[in-house]
Parts: C-alpha cells; structure tokens; sequence
C-alpha cells in the first residue's frame, strides 16, 4: 500500500498536472436549483476534467448548507471519482483527540475521501487521529491566503511566526509520509521560509486566479525538495465563461497549459 504523499506525487506525475480542481458548486447559481441537477453537473464537471485533472477538492460548507441532501452528495463525489483522481475533503477539522477520531472517520471511511484539511490551533493530540493511516492524506493549516490571516499566523512566537511553528510541528508528525501544507499563493513572500522547514511534504495552495496569487511562483517554490505543489482553483473554473461545460472544459485545459510551461 502507498502512501499518501507517494500516491498523490505518482498522479500528478502521470497527468503531468498540479491542478487542483474545487468542486464548491452552489446550486443557487446553476441554471436548475434541484438536487437532482447539482448532482448531474457535479459528474459533467468530472467527466470533462478527469482525463487531465489528478485532484479534486470538496469545501464541505457548499453541501452542508443542504441539510438531508448533503451525505447523499458527499458521498457520491468520491465514489464518482473512484480511483481516478484524488479528492480533498476541504473540512478544515480540528478538535480534542476523541471528536477528531469520529470526524476522521467520517471523512475517511463513512465518504470515503482520500484527504483531508485540518486546523492545528487545538494543537498535536487534535491532529493526530487523522494521520493514522498510511492511505490518507492531512494538509494542516499553515499560511492560508484570506486577509485576517495575519490575525495570528504572523504573531512571533520565539522567534518565529506562528506559521513556522506549524510547518515545523506537521513536520515532526509526517512519520507516515501522508500529511502536506495549506500555503495561500498570496504569501508568496513567506514561501520559502516555510519551504525551509517543510521538506519533501506537498502543499495544497489556494489563492491563485480571483485572489491575485502568482501561479509560477507557486509552483516553483511549492516545488522544491521535489515536492508536490497543488494548485487549487475553484471558481476559475467551475463558473468560468458562462457555466457551461464546455467553459469549464476549457479553463480547465487553459489551466493545465498553464501549469505545464512552468514545470
């Protein structure tokens, strides 16, 4: 069995992509409100992607919102998907240990995703039962790229920002090579103080395209130490031109190129 971070490094690899696509489909904004036509979009999405796209990323609060409807939607992105790309359940989890056991098995078992985010703010014991298994990943928040991140993630902490401090703690905890980074592309400029004490571990790194974050320095930092450095674009893509298929298709490809000319 493989590891995490080696089974997410072979699937980029063999799609030569780091395309992360974010599957936060608001019905609201489709064509059709039904539950019936979010799910048949969702796998259009997948189809028209997959052949080019090795990750997927689910923000948990866009099905949530659902009530009785969400599991059911959950559920199926993974096992749509199945074993052809990797999907991200975007959960951002973080608890004392014995709530975090049940929410990893929720994630991990019960919807079958392949990863998932976690907040490090309760600390190590909140974080450790999801890294159990070797065939699951956990990207940690590290340096996320909204604007009141700087709230806390810049305070110093002897010597260091509070973020360091988190890279050097999801380090430490990496024993069964399956936990990465959360980098937000609009910190940039922390980068490769972060790169420094982070290794070989992946980052999962939002904030490129409606955020303004640079997509080739993303991936050249993110990429050091041949490491895995996904980029995730949701809205870029899913709502690109006029939210047909053919549009996302598209972008998705626009994308891919783009990625390709810098690795």
């Amino acid at each position: 069995m493989l590891n995490f971070n080696r089974h997410l490094s072979n699937t980029c690899i063999q799609k030569n992509n780091r395309l992360c696509i974010g599957l936060d489909v608001d019905n609201r904004k489709l064509h059709n409100t039904s539950i019936s036509y979010m799910k048949g979009f969702i796998k259009d999405i997948i189809d028209a992607t997959i052949d080019i796209c090795p990750v997927y990323k689910v923000n948990l609060a866009f099905y949530e919102r659902l009530g009785k409807y969400s599991f059911d939607l959950l559920s199926m992105i993974p096992e749509y998907i199945d074993s052809r790309a990797i999907t991200i359940a975007d959960a951002k989890r973080g608890d004392i240990g014995n709530s975090s056991k049940y929410y990893a098995e929720a994630i991990f078992t019960t919807l079958n995703y392949d990863s998932i985010t976690v907040s490090p703010y309760m600390g190590e014991d909140s974080i450790l039962p999801f890294c159990e298994r070797e065939d699951k990943g956990v990207f940690i928040l590290c340096l996320t790229s909204n604007q009141g991140s700087s709230n806390f993630q810049n305070k110093k902490i002897d010597e260091n920002e509070l973020f360091i401090h988190v890279a050097k703690l999801a380090s430490k905890l990496s024993n069964n090579s399956n936990i990465g980074l959360v980098v937000g592309a609009t910190k940039y400029d922390k980068m490769d103080s972060i790169k420094e004490v982070s290794g070989e571990m992946p980052w999962l790194i939002p904030g490129v395209g409606f955020q303004g974050g640079s997509l080739k320095d993303s991936i050249t930092i993110g990429s050091k130490n041949n490491s895995i450095a996904l980029i995730n674009s949701s809205r870029s893509i899913i709502y690109a031109g006029d939210g047909g298929i053919k549009d996302i298709k598209l972008a998705a490809e626009n994308f891919t190129n783009e990625i390709r000319k810098i690795l």
